[in-house]
C-alpha cells in the first residue's frame, strides 16, 4: 500500500457545486434517449474525471488524472508529516483563529497518521480569507479501503 496527496485551493462557491463534486451515474442513458442526451452524459464523465474540483468522496480521487497528485508516500507517517506541512503552510490563512491553534493542527496531524495506517482515508477543508476554501486530502491506494475496485492512478 502507498499513499497519494492531493490539495485544492479555490473559490469557496466552486467546491460548494455537488454537481462538480459529484461523479456522474454508472449508467449511460439507453440509445433510446435523444442523441444529445447521451452526449452530455459522455461529456459530463469526461469533464467530472479531468476536474480539479475535490469529489464528494475522498476515495474518487483515484479516478482523476495522476497529474493531480502533489506527493506519494510509501508509509503513513510520511504522508501525514506533507499533510502537517501544508496545514502549517496556509493556517496564517485560516479565517478561523480556532483552526489556526498549532495543537489542534497538530492533532489531525496525529489522526491522519493512525486512519491512513489502518487503510483509511484522510480529508480535511478550511474556509480561507474570503472567498477560498482549501481542501487536502491523503487516499490510501492499492488497494483503497474505501473503493477496493479502483485501480491506482500511477498504475
Amino acid at each position: 500500500m502507498h499513499f497519494h496527496g492531493y490539495l485544492w485551493l479555490g473559490d469557496k462557491a466552486v467546491f460548494d457545486k455537488d454537481s462538480l463534486r459529484r461523479p456522474p451515474s454508472a449508467l449511460e442513458p439507453v440509445a433510446t434517449s435523444p442523441s444529445d442526451v447521451v452526449e452530455r452524459y459522455r461529456e459530463a464523465v469526461a469533464e467530472w474525471r479531468a476536474s480539479e474540483v475535490p469529489p464528494l468522496e475522498t476515495a474518487y480521487w483515484l479516478v482523476k488524472p495522476a497529474k493531480l497528485i502533489r506527493g506519494t508516500w510509501e508509509h503513513p507517517k510520511e504522508a501525514a508529516e506533507w499533510l502537517g506541512e501544508r496545514l502549517a503552510e496556509y493556517a496564517q490563512r485560516f479565517a478561523s483563529d480556532e483552526d489556526r491553534e498549532a495543537k489542534r493542527l497538530e492533532q489531525k496531524v496525529f489522526n491522519a497518521a493512525g486512519t491512513l495506517g489502518w487503510g483509511g482515508d484522510v480529508s480535511v477543508g478550511f474556509y480561507l480569507r474570503r472567498p477560498l476554501f482549501l481542501s487536502l486530502a491523503v487516499v490510501s491506494c492499492s488497494p483503497d479501503r474505501g473503493a477496493a475496485d479502483r485501480r491506482c492512478p500511477t498504475e
